[in-house]
């Protein structure tokens, strides 16, 4: 009986640790949001914290020059200069490699800075990596998810289900609760 109790024991942490490092915990408003260390699209080495003191909007996307992540990137590109006039500073996060990224910045021309998420771990740690399902088939992909970061680095927004037309919208229509 003990070899059986210890047995569900393990097994059930050895699930729970499976299920964690696939999706991590998840970041929700007032939340800390996480450092990170990433590289650009140019390769340079940039953390989260570097940013500390502005206002980050930090967009997770699938696919680099892909139709819906395509449509983002250049809606988010013709609404830059009303997102900074906001106070953001804009960051792109995709699990494509610098030179994909390199590629996608010039390709569309977008005035902002892409991170290779190339391990998944950043992703993963805003809980945006995810089990999806097209045609049947079952895999693990980022869902499209938008996290506002105010100067302090806590999460006062996050935005999910985005239809990538009417991201920037969405961002520049948020007002913080009054305190």
């Amino acid at each position: 009986m003990k070899k059986l109790l210890f047995f569900l024991l393990v097994s059930q942490c050895t699930v729970s640790l499976a299920v964690f490092s696939q999706g991590g915990v998840g970041v929700k408003n007032g939340m800390t949001a996480p450092n990170f260390t990433g590289k650009t699209q140019n390769g340079e080495m940039i953390s989260l914290d570097q940013y500390k003191g502005r206002k980050v909007v930090l967009y997770f996307y699938p696919k680099d020059d892909t139709p819906g992540c395509t449509a983002e990137a250049c809606s988010i590109r013709d609404n830059y200069d009303s997102l900074t006039k906001a106070g953001y500073t804009i960051l792109g996060v995709s699990t494509d490699d610098e030179r994909s990224h390199k590629n996608f910045k010039a390709k569309y021309s977008l005035p902002f800075t892409l991170i290779a998420d190339t391990d998944t771990s950043i992703t993963k740690t805003y809980g945006v990596w995810v089990e999806k399902e097209r045609n049947g088939q079952k895999y693990w992909g980022t869902e499209r998810t938008t996290f506002i970061i105010d100067e302090k680095g806590m999460v006062v927004n996050v935005i999910d289900k985005i239809d990538p037309k009417e991201h920037v919208q969405k961002v520049l229509t948020y007002q913080p609760a009054s305190k």
